[in-house]
């Protein structure tokens, strides 16, 4: 009876799930990724339509802060610190809130993005950065909201707002020049210490040319400065090679230096290794 009983409040369930009435969304949700220069720009907003409706000065009153978009708080998020109007926002993401008007719109990059609409408590130190931009009248009528990216350039882009015959545009700056002249400047001056101690140790694990790593291990410490000290994890890599060529004699002299660097950090675990090596090769 009891098995009934399940049997017939599993089928109950699964029918009361299987049967949730699906329906449009009034407001549907999107999501925009754009890569200007070398920064990824996403946006996160719900889509609400005008319906008829008169909505600047009226659905949006002008002079109120607005949630831009609705549902949720309308998102945008930066992999990079940006530049809008000589002021530094930094990378992150942040909710938009505007404060319409029908000669400027205050434009609001706010901390907080889990609100529901407008915050309950608007807490200016939640406020990253306001800007102004001028709102323009067009003949083309928007009927869905829509925030998007555009006028992109290596070096900048505009975020649009576009609703009913309302369309604004706030420019902000990438930093593309500085993150190129960098990656360039880092390439064209050849692998670092760490490029060569991770190909020494693949070639290592992977057992594949252990006279290559070993090449790869030298110039890594090679570059290390004069008077600082060899790095005692790429000094153990070297001294594992040494043992595996057979250089016992090298890997335990080696081995010795990678431990006097760990116990000057205090790092146990190299201190054990390099004890048990040695132990080992010394037989």
């Amino acid at each position: 009876m009891k098995k009934l009983i399940y049997a017939v409040a599993f089928m109950l369930a699964t029918y009361a799930i299987e049967a949730q009435v699906k329906t449009p969304q009034p407001s549907p949700k999107t999501t925009v990724q754009q890569v200007v220069g070398l920064t990824d720009v996403t946006l996160d907003y719900s889509r609400p339509s005008a319906k008829g409706r008169t909505i600047f000065g009226d659905l949006v009153p002008f002079g109120k802060l607005w949630r831009t978009g609705a549902n949720l708080n309308s998102m945008i998020s930066f992999s990079d610190d940006v530049t809008i109007d000589g002021k530094v926002l930094p990378k992150g993401k942040y909710a938009i809130f505007t404060v319409p008007k029908a000669d400027t719109w205050e434009i609001i990059f706010y901390k907080t993005t889990d609100n529901w609409g407008t915050p309950e408590e608007f807490k200016e130190e939640d406020v990253a950065l306001r800007a102004n931009a001028k709102p323009v009248l067009t003949d083309r009528r928007v009927e869905t909201f829509t925030l998007s990216i555009g006028n992109i350039t290596n070096d900048a882009a505009d975020l649009e707002i576009a609703w009913e015959k309302t369309f604004v545009a706030l420019k902000f700056e990438v930093p593309s020049k500085k993150a190129a002249m960098t990656s360039i400047a880092k390439v064209l001056a050849g692998p670092t210490a760490g490029d060569y101690f991770s190909a020494a140790q693949y070639y290592y694990q992977a057992n594949i040319d252990h006279n290559k790593a070993l090449e790869f291990i030298n110039k890594a410490i090679g570059m290390v400065k004069p008077g600082d000290d060899a790095p005692f994890w790429h000094l153990r890599l070297k001294s594992l090679i040494q043992a595996k060529l057979g250089d016992k004699k090298g890997a335990i002299e080696t081995a010795k230096l990678s431990l006097a660097g760990a116990q000057k950090e205090k790092n146990d675990d190299y201190v054990k290794m390099n004890n048990d090596s040695i132990k080992e090769w010394s037989k």
